[in-house]
Protein backbone atom coordinates (compact mmCIF):
# COMPACT_ATOMS: atom_id res chain seq x y z
CA UNK A 1 0.00 0.00 0.00
CA UNK A 2 1.17 3.77 -0.65
CA UNK A 3 -0.32 6.79 0.49
CA UNK A 4 -1.33 9.68 -1.72
CA UNK A 5 -0.95 12.90 0.24
CA UNK A 6 -1.18 16.63 -0.56
CA UNK A 7 0.98 19.31 1.56
CA UNK A 8 0.90 23.17 1.47
CA UNK A 9 3.84 25.12 2.55
CA UNK A 10 3.47 28.97 2.79
CA UNK A 11 6.17 31.61 4.15
CA UNK A 12 4.95 35.23 4.16
CA UNK A 13 8.02 38.31 5.24
CA UNK A 14 6.20 41.20 6.51
CA UNK A 15 8.29 45.15 6.51
CA UNK A 16 7.44 48.71 7.13
CA UNK A 17 7.98 49.82 3.94
CA UNK A 18 8.48 48.76 0.18
CA UNK A 19 12.17 46.88 0.62
CA UNK A 20 14.40 44.88 -2.33
CA UNK A 21 15.23 41.47 -2.34
CA UNK A 22 18.13 39.38 -3.44
CA UNK A 23 18.31 35.70 -4.32
CA UNK A 24 15.99 33.21 -2.25
CA UNK A 25 16.90 29.42 -2.14
CA UNK A 26 13.94 27.51 -1.24
CA UNK A 27 14.32 23.72 -0.17
CA UNK A 28 11.30 22.20 -0.02
CA UNK A 29 11.03 19.63 -3.01
CA UNK A 30 10.81 16.22 -1.53
CA UNK A 31 13.34 13.86 -2.74
CA UNK A 32 12.79 11.31 -4.85
CA UNK A 33 13.60 7.63 -4.21
CA UNK A 34 12.17 4.35 -3.44
CA UNK A 35 10.64 5.59 -0.45
CA UNK A 36 7.82 8.04 -2.25
CA UNK A 37 7.55 10.44 -6.08
CA UNK A 38 6.01 13.36 -6.51
CA UNK A 39 2.40 13.68 -8.57
CA UNK A 40 3.02 17.00 -8.83
CA UNK A 41 3.78 19.99 -7.57
CA UNK A 42 3.94 24.38 -7.90
CA UNK A 43 6.01 27.09 -6.29
CA UNK A 44 4.47 30.79 -6.02
CA UNK A 45 5.59 33.90 -4.85
CA UNK A 46 3.39 37.03 -4.71
CA UNK A 47 6.06 39.58 -6.07
CA UNK A 48 7.25 38.83 -9.91
CA UNK A 49 10.21 36.55 -10.16
CA UNK A 50 11.73 33.89 -12.25
CA UNK A 51 12.34 30.24 -10.57
CA UNK A 52 15.36 28.07 -11.26
CA UNK A 53 15.55 24.63 -10.44
CA UNK A 54 18.90 23.04 -9.55
CA UNK A 55 20.84 20.21 -7.04
CA UNK A 56 22.64 20.88 -4.52
CA UNK A 57 26.62 18.82 -3.43
CA UNK A 58 23.99 16.47 -1.73
CA UNK A 59 21.56 16.07 -4.45
CA UNK A 60 18.98 18.19 -2.54
CA UNK A 61 16.25 19.71 -5.18
CA UNK A 62 16.78 23.65 -4.64
CA UNK A 63 14.82 26.25 -6.48
CA UNK A 64 16.81 29.89 -6.46
CA UNK A 65 14.02 32.67 -6.76
CA UNK A 66 15.09 35.42 -8.30
CA UNK A 67 12.92 38.66 -7.03
CA UNK A 68 12.10 41.12 -9.71
CA UNK A 69 9.77 44.41 -7.60
CA UNK A 70 10.11 45.11 -3.87
CA UNK A 71 7.27 44.88 -1.48
CA UNK A 72 6.00 45.46 1.64
CA UNK A 73 5.52 41.89 2.06
CA UNK A 74 6.85 38.50 0.57
CA UNK A 75 5.24 35.36 0.17
CA UNK A 76 6.44 32.24 -0.94
CA UNK A 77 4.01 29.33 -1.84
CA UNK A 78 4.71 25.88 -2.30
CA UNK A 79 2.31 22.90 -3.05
CA UNK A 80 2.75 19.36 -3.52
CA UNK A 81 0.92 15.83 -4.10
CA UNK A 82 3.01 12.98 -3.92
CA UNK A 83 2.85 9.58 -3.44
CA UNK A 84 4.87 7.88 -0.19
CA UNK A 85 5.27 4.09 -0.25
CA UNK A 86 6.51 4.19 3.72
CA UNK A 87 9.47 2.91 5.05
CA UNK A 88 10.26 -0.82 6.63
CA UNK A 89 11.36 -1.29 10.39
CA UNK A 90 15.22 -1.81 10.34
CA UNK A 91 15.05 -5.24 11.74
CA UNK A 92 13.22 -6.44 8.80
CA UNK A 93 16.64 -5.83 7.05
CA UNK A 94 19.70 -8.64 7.99
CA UNK A 95 22.56 -6.25 9.31
CA UNK A 96 25.88 -7.65 8.10
CA UNK A 97 27.77 -9.08 10.64
CA UNK A 98 30.36 -6.13 10.98
CA UNK A 99 27.38 -4.00 11.73
CA UNK A 100 25.93 -5.71 14.62
CA UNK A 101 28.34 -4.77 17.38
CA UNK A 102 30.09 -1.35 17.83
CA UNK A 103 32.24 -0.07 16.35
CA UNK A 104 30.57 -0.36 12.63
CA UNK A 105 33.78 -1.56 10.89
CA UNK A 106 32.55 0.30 7.06
CA UNK A 107 34.52 -1.17 4.49
CA UNK A 108 37.20 1.40 2.50
CA UNK A 109 34.89 2.20 -0.06
CA UNK A 110 32.25 2.97 2.40
CA UNK A 111 34.30 5.08 4.63
CA UNK A 112 35.76 7.22 1.65
CA UNK A 113 31.75 8.05 0.71
CA UNK A 114 30.54 8.32 4.40
CA UNK A 115 33.49 9.68 6.04
CA UNK A 116 31.72 13.17 5.64
CA UNK A 117 28.82 11.63 7.65
CA UNK A 118 31.23 10.10 10.56
CA UNK A 119 32.76 13.42 11.62
CA UNK A 120 31.31 15.16 14.55
CA UNK A 121 30.87 19.12 13.48
CA UNK A 122 29.89 20.58 16.85
CA UNK A 123 32.28 21.43 19.70
CA UNK A 124 32.52 20.16 22.81
CA UNK A 125 34.77 22.08 24.76
CA UNK A 126 33.59 20.98 28.13
CA UNK A 127 33.05 17.09 27.07
CA UNK A 128 29.60 17.08 28.33
CA UNK A 129 28.24 15.86 25.10
CA UNK A 130 31.14 12.60 25.31
CA UNK A 131 30.20 11.92 29.25
CA UNK A 132 26.55 11.50 28.02
CA UNK A 133 27.29 9.69 24.69
CA UNK A 134 29.87 7.26 26.60
CA UNK A 135 26.72 6.12 29.00
CA UNK A 136 25.26 4.26 26.33
CA UNK A 137 28.11 1.53 25.57
CA UNK A 138 29.33 1.33 29.39
CA UNK A 139 29.87 -2.42 30.20
CA UNK A 140 28.96 -4.82 27.48
CA UNK A 141 26.38 -2.43 25.43
CA UNK A 142 27.67 -2.66 22.65
CA UNK A 143 24.95 -4.15 20.34
CA UNK A 144 24.55 -1.56 17.67
CA UNK A 145 20.49 -1.09 17.26
CA UNK A 146 20.02 -1.18 20.93
CA UNK A 147 22.32 1.41 21.53
CA UNK A 148 20.48 3.61 18.63
CA UNK A 149 17.16 2.70 20.22
CA UNK A 150 18.12 3.06 23.75
CA UNK A 151 19.42 6.82 22.87
CA UNK A 152 16.37 7.19 20.79
CA UNK A 153 13.89 6.41 24.09
CA UNK A 154 16.31 8.81 26.09
CA UNK A 155 16.06 11.74 24.05
CA UNK A 156 12.46 11.08 23.44
CA UNK A 157 11.51 10.79 27.18
CA UNK A 158 13.96 12.50 29.35
CA UNK A 159 14.23 16.09 27.34
CA UNK A 160 11.22 18.86 26.71
CA UNK A 161 9.82 19.61 23.77
CA UNK A 162 9.76 23.12 23.32
CA UNK A 163 8.80 25.05 19.77
CA UNK A 164 11.12 27.35 18.59
CA UNK A 165 10.09 30.09 15.72
CA UNK A 166 14.16 31.50 15.77
CA UNK A 167 16.19 29.93 13.20
CA UNK A 168 19.15 27.96 13.96
CA UNK A 169 19.96 25.07 15.69
CA UNK A 170 21.16 24.48 19.57
CA UNK A 171 24.54 23.50 19.81
CA UNK A 172 24.17 19.64 21.87
CA UNK A 173 25.75 20.47 24.48
CA UNK A 174 22.89 23.34 25.15
CA UNK A 175 20.39 21.01 24.54
CA UNK A 176 21.87 18.34 27.47
CA UNK A 177 22.46 21.52 29.62
CA UNK A 178 18.73 23.25 29.01
CA UNK A 179 17.13 19.58 28.94
CA UNK A 180 14.94 21.15 26.14
CA UNK A 181 14.78 21.56 22.06
CA UNK A 182 12.52 21.52 18.78
CA UNK A 183 13.03 18.44 16.13
CA UNK A 184 16.17 19.88 14.83
CA UNK A 185 17.96 20.24 18.45
CA UNK A 186 16.91 16.44 19.03
CA UNK A 187 18.09 15.38 15.75
CA UNK A 188 21.18 17.19 15.48
CA UNK A 189 21.97 15.46 19.39
CA UNK A 190 21.44 11.72 18.42
CA UNK A 191 23.33 13.01 15.29
CA UNK A 192 26.28 14.49 16.77
CA UNK A 193 26.53 12.11 19.98
CA UNK A 194 26.56 8.76 17.08
CA UNK A 195 29.27 10.23 14.95
CA UNK A 196 31.65 10.25 18.61
CA UNK A 197 30.66 5.96 18.53
CA UNK A 198 31.65 5.50 14.89
CA UNK A 199 28.55 5.66 12.90
CA UNK A 200 27.58 7.88 9.74
CA UNK A 201 24.91 10.20 10.23
CA UNK A 202 23.07 12.54 8.40
CA UNK A 203 20.65 15.49 8.84
CA UNK A 204 17.18 15.26 7.74
CA UNK A 205 14.70 18.23 7.14
CA UNK A 206 11.25 17.04 5.63
CA UNK A 207 7.75 17.17 6.88
CA UNK A 208 5.62 14.91 9.48
CA UNK A 209 2.11 13.43 8.77
CA UNK A 210 -0.01 13.33 11.33
CA UNK A 211 -3.05 11.22 11.55
CA UNK A 212 -4.90 13.71 14.23
CA UNK A 213 -4.85 16.25 11.45
CA UNK A 214 -6.93 14.44 9.25
CA UNK A 215 -9.45 13.40 12.37
CA UNK A 216 -7.03 10.09 13.71
CA UNK A 217 -6.85 9.87 17.66
CA UNK A 218 -2.47 9.86 17.57
CA UNK A 219 -1.09 13.31 17.61
CA UNK A 220 2.45 14.00 16.41
CA UNK A 221 4.79 16.05 18.51
CA UNK A 222 5.97 19.16 15.69
CA UNK A 223 3.41 18.48 13.07
CA UNK A 224 2.10 21.60 11.14
CA UNK A 225 5.63 22.77 10.88
CA UNK A 226 8.62 21.74 8.82
CA UNK A 227 10.08 18.56 10.76
CA UNK A 228 13.79 17.46 11.41
CA UNK A 229 15.06 13.77 12.01
CA UNK A 230 18.61 11.53 11.62
CA UNK A 231 19.41 8.89 9.20
CA UNK A 232 21.85 6.19 9.91
CA UNK A 233 24.20 4.38 7.73
CA UNK A 234 24.00 0.80 8.90
CA UNK A 235 25.60 -1.77 6.06
CA UNK A 236 23.55 -4.46 5.33
CA UNK A 237 20.48 -2.23 5.66
CA UNK A 238 21.73 1.49 4.44
CA UNK A 239 19.92 4.43 5.52
CA UNK A 240 17.38 4.11 8.56
CA UNK A 241 15.24 6.64 9.77
CA UNK A 242 15.20 7.42 12.95
CA UNK A 243 12.86 10.34 15.18
CA UNK A 244 13.83 10.42 18.39
CA UNK A 245 10.64 13.83 18.73
CA UNK A 246 8.19 11.15 18.21
CA UNK A 247 10.16 7.93 18.48
CA UNK A 248 9.45 6.54 14.88
CA UNK A 249 11.75 4.93 12.48
CA UNK A 250 9.00 3.55 10.11
CA UNK A 251 5.81 3.79 8.51
CA UNK A 252 4.29 6.80 6.43
CA UNK A 253 4.67 9.61 8.86
CA UNK A 254 8.19 11.10 7.39
CA UNK A 255 8.68 13.17 4.11
CA UNK A 256 12.30 13.32 3.90
CA UNK A 257 13.07 16.69 1.89
CA UNK A 258 16.84 17.30 1.82
CA UNK A 259 19.57 15.80 3.47
CA UNK A 260 22.75 17.36 5.19
CA UNK A 261 25.91 17.15 7.07
CA UNK A 262 24.89 19.93 9.81
CA UNK A 263 21.50 21.37 9.88
CA UNK A 264 22.39 24.97 8.61
CA UNK A 265 22.91 23.66 5.17
CA UNK A 266 18.74 22.90 4.63
CA UNK A 267 17.44 25.70 5.42
CA UNK A 268 13.74 25.59 3.78
CA UNK A 269 13.75 29.45 3.21
CA UNK A 270 16.96 31.84 2.90
CA UNK A 271 18.12 35.05 1.12
CA UNK A 272 18.88 39.09 1.66
CA UNK A 273 16.62 42.07 1.42
CA UNK A 274 17.93 45.23 1.14
CA UNK A 275 16.52 47.98 3.39
CA UNK A 276 16.35 49.63 7.33
CA UNK A 277 17.12 47.10 9.82
CA UNK A 278 14.11 48.57 11.38
CA UNK A 279 11.73 47.69 8.13
CA UNK A 280 11.35 44.28 9.30
CA UNK A 281 8.65 42.97 11.09
CA UNK A 282 8.53 39.77 11.22
CA UNK A 283 7.66 36.11 9.76
CA UNK A 284 4.72 33.46 9.90
CA UNK A 285 5.17 29.83 8.22
CA UNK A 286 1.95 27.73 7.83
CA UNK A 287 2.42 24.06 6.90
CA UNK A 288 -0.24 22.03 6.07
CA UNK A 289 0.05 18.17 4.90
CA UNK A 290 -2.90 15.75 4.29
CA UNK A 291 -3.75 12.62 3.19
CA UNK A 292 -5.79 12.26 0.04
CA UNK A 293 -6.49 8.48 -0.36
CA UNK A 294 -4.40 5.48 0.07
CA UNK A 295 -3.26 3.50 -3.58
CA UNK A 296 -6.22 1.72 -3.50
CA UNK A 297 -8.75 4.22 -2.87
CA UNK A 298 -6.80 6.88 -5.40
CA UNK A 299 -7.04 4.41 -7.95
CA UNK A 300 -10.48 3.15 -7.58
Amino acid sequence: MSVIYDLEHITTYRYAKPVTFGPHRAIFLPRGSYGGRILSYRLDTNLPSQVRWMMDTLSNNVAVIDLQAPGEELTVAYHVQGEHFGYRAVQDFPLDSRAEELPVQYTPDEWTDLSVFMRPHAEDFDGLVADWTRRFVLGDQDGTLDVIDRMMDTIHRTLKYEAREAEGTQSPGDTLRTGMGTCRDYAWLMIEALRRLGLACRFVSGYLYDAALDGGEVGMTGSGATHAWLQVYLPGAGWRNYDPTNRISEGFDLVPVAIARHPNQVMPLSGSWMGDASDYLGMSVQVAIRKLADQREYQA
